[in-house]
């Protein structure tokens, strides 16, 4: 892990004059939360409180919809405090607040979970990584086979997309399921070269390639796996049309793997999805990654194994909600 240096203090926001006022913690034991906005529509909480009542755990995760950061750090004061899930517009502005950073959270450059360790003096540190590529890996080994997953390794991967989840799906594809080279398909070419510039900088970026033509993509090999990170909508730009071509021959390709679609609001029938379907790809749900990823959160706050943690329950009470709410 790496140390930040110092505490800044956060600007004030003029147009946000009252913050939103901090939840009432005392019938708790311990409180945790979401930072972001918007975000009333969010699964997190019932993640979470699944598992702490499963667990008989006087805990709650609770919404905390700021679009600034001043009244969310304010809130890690408490002690009652044990961690928090960052999400946007602050995973990339909070870091300067950190004491210490995973190298998951360093590489990938945007942090989703806050928790607390203390330093040999005793202080508290408040500490930042990245779940998003635990859940990413998890939601993929946890539902392909070890043969499968075997296949991947050495073999080329396929990441959809160019914003920040992006860069999560690569560092889970190069650094956690071993592919050699990762094609990179998106509609903006800057936005990939400055995933590609990031990657690099942080020590993950060899073998990723921009696939800028359905030529192109005609003439590589097959992907072995596949996470796709777009929002789901009809493409309309010649740039947009050009990106779907290139998703269309990648996975109408003769060797087939497995694809993650990311994207499940307002329903997981998306247009990739559709895609991978109809050429025999094994699709799988972003519902997963978003499971795989709270549960890394609560194994991380509450210091347990995965194997204590209730996973099959909380499959069992999000599963319903795939197409009414997203994270």
């Amino acid at each position: 892990m790496s140390q930040s240096l110092g505490h800044p203090q956060p600007p004030p926001n003029p147009q946000l004059k009252t913050p939103p006022p901090a939840p009432s913690t005392s019938h708790l034991e311990k409180v945790s939360y979401l930072f972001g906005y918007p975000i009333a529509h969010s699964l997190s909480p019932l993640l979470h409180s699944t598992v702490y009542t499963s667990l008989d755990l006087n805990y709650s995760y609770m919404l905390y919809e700021s679009p600034t950061l001043e009244p969310c750090l304010a809130l890690t004061h408490d002690p009652k405090f044990y961690g928090a899930a960052v999400t946007m517009p602050h995973k990339v502005n909070i870091i300067p607040y950190l004491d210490v950073l995973t190298p998951e959270g360093q590489a990938i450059g945007a942090i989703n979970t806050i928790f607390l360790r203390s330093a040999p003096d005793g202080r508290r540190l408040l500490c930042g990584t990245n779940t998003d590529c635990i859940g990413i890996r998890e939601a993929i080994l946890q539902n392909t086979s070890t043969n499968q997953a075997k296949g991947m390794r050495g073999g080329p991967g396929m990441v959809i997309g160019g914003g920040g989840t992006c860069r999560a799906a690569v560092y889970a594809l190069k650094k956690f399921l071993g592919c050699r080279q990762i094609y990179l398909v998106n509609r903006d070419r800057a936005e990939v070269e400055a995933v590609i510039r990031e990657c690099t900088e942080k020590g993950f970026g060899d073998g990723l390639r921009y696939v800028e033509s359905v030529a192109e993509a005609e003439s590589l090999d097959a992907p072995r796996v596949v996470v796709s990170a777009i929002p789901d909508f009809e493409p309309k730009s010649e740039d947009e049309k050009r990106a779907r071509g290139i998703v269309e021959v990648m996975l109408s390709k003769e060797e087939k793997g497995a694809i993650l679609e990311m994207c499940y609001h307002p329903s997981p029938d998306t247009a990739v999805a559709r895609i991978a379907k109809r050429n025999g790809w094994l699709l799988i749900g972003g519902i997963e990654a978003m499971i795989w990823q709270g549960l890394e959160q609560d194994k991380i706050w509450l210091r347990r194994k995965a194997s204590t943690l209730p996973v099959e329950e909380v499959k069992r009470v999000l599963a319903p909600k795939e197409t009414r709410a997203r994270l």
